[in-house]
């Protein structure tokens, strides 16, 4: 991992010291951006006293050099939905996918992994841990919930402004999903305004992610007005959700 010039992540202490229960959230930042941008999110929350008991985790996106930026993959493999085909009604076909950046894709949820891996050799137990970000970070934190080595056993999933990348590994990952055997609950938030991310590629992604972990498993949240960005009533969802799935 050293080789993707990446900073570590920023760690943010849960303001309980003395709970015998701790709980973690991983938070990935959106490309171009990095860890710092979203701190603010956590000061947020323990300024108001909320999840007192939480502790936050920024990583931080590698450099792509090609792109000059921070980015958990390729900006050009952004292509949710093919040109010239719609929204798919039923399951995926091969000729849907879009396989570039996939490898880069992969690597960054392995990299999430590896972190989660030293949170759970830490104490913290797997189902109290949940996964989330904005934009690209959305995008990893689906693959990694679904399709991953911790697919389906995490506590939860929060999934801001992006989507679920179509990739071939990524749909065969998505196969093996457990839904009977999970308890993990996934949030998708979005703003009916993204025109980075547009509703048709949301409601794509939301009847993928339905069809693995099942409709009860999925809560979806639409914010009208707003645009590719974070807003004070989609951050008070977010923790009436984690309040939910991660009790003090």
């Amino acid at each position: 991992m050293a080789s993707r010039q990446q900073k570590p992540p920023i760690r943010i202490p849960a303001l309980s010291s003395e709970n015998s229960n701790p709980a973690t959230i991983f938070f990935l930042h959106g490309y171009d951006d990095d860890a710092e941008g979203f701190v603010n999110i956590a000061q947020q929350f323990q300024a108001a006293n909320k999840l007192p008991h939480l502790k936050w985790v920024f990583p931080n996106a590698p450099w792509n050099h090609e792109a000059m930026a921070n980015a958990w993959y390729p900006p050009t493999s952004f292509s949710p939905i093919p040109v010239g085909r719609s929204s798919t009604e039923n399951e995926e076909d091969e000729d849907e996918f879009n396989e570039e950046g996939e490898d880069e894709i992969l690597s960054s949820v392995e990299y999430l992994c590896t972190l989660i891996d030293e949170e759970i050799k830490s104490g913290v137990k797997t189902e109290r841990i949940v996964i989330g970000g904005f934009s690209q970070g959305c995008a990893i934190s689906l693959v990694t919930s679904l399709a991953s080595r911790y697919q389906g056993k995490i506590g939860g999933v929060v999934a801001l402004s992006g989507y679920l990348p179509r990739g071939k590994k990524i749909f065969e990952g998505r196969k093996k999903f457990m839904k009977d055997e999970s308890k993990m609950k996934v949030l998708l938030a979005h703003g009916t305004k993204d025109m980075l991310v547009p509703m048709r590629v949301f409601r794509d992604t939301k009847a993928r992610v339905e069809r693995t972990i099942g409709e009860e498993a999925l809560e979806s949240k639409e914010y009208e007005g707003m645009g590719h960005v974070t807003s004070g009533a989609e951050f008070r969802d977010i923790c009436t959700f984690l309040e939910k799935i991660l009790p003090e």
